[in-house]
């Protein structure tokens, strides 16, 4: 069985973000592009004190994201990714350039991607920043 989980990271007040995961379908292989139909993100600031509690960041909610931009048809190994010898097949550059992702510094966010097989169940990719 895969686990669910969110990937953890910390990124600068007003920067962008380098998101790398290896994303597998419900058989455990790693997907590639032409599995997933569509894809979308969005940014989330969080409620310290309440975790249901999430605002989209301003910019960054239901944002449209080329697959062919957003997934790798075979695993990368490179400098980018030092987790193990697998590697990654997910990788995206949030576009900061007209709205900040991490307005506020001494927050966490979350960074949730959509992504719409072909054929089977919506695959959620998550990442949760904390703000410096």
């Amino acid at each position: 069985m895969t686990e669910a989980r969110d990937i953890y990271g910390t990124v600068f007040k007003h920067g962008t973000a380098v998101l790398l995961a290896r994303v597998v379908d419900e058989t455990g292989e790693p997907i590639s592009q032409h599995d997933i139909a569509l894809a979308n993100y969005t940014v989330y600031l969080l409620d310290e004190s309440d975790p249901d509690q999430a605002q989209p960041v301003a910019g960054h909610h239901d944002r449209s994201v080329a697959v062919a931009q957003l997934i790798y048809n075979s695993l990368q190994r490179d400098s980018f990714w030092d987790l193990d010898e697998l590697g990654y097949n997910f990788r995206h550059v949030l576009d900061v350039s007209v709205q900040p992702a991490f307005p506020k510094a001494g927050r966490s966010y979350r960074v949730v991607f959509r992504l719409i097989p072909t054929g089977g169940q919506v695959i959620l990719v998550r990442f949760r920043l904390y703000a410096i």
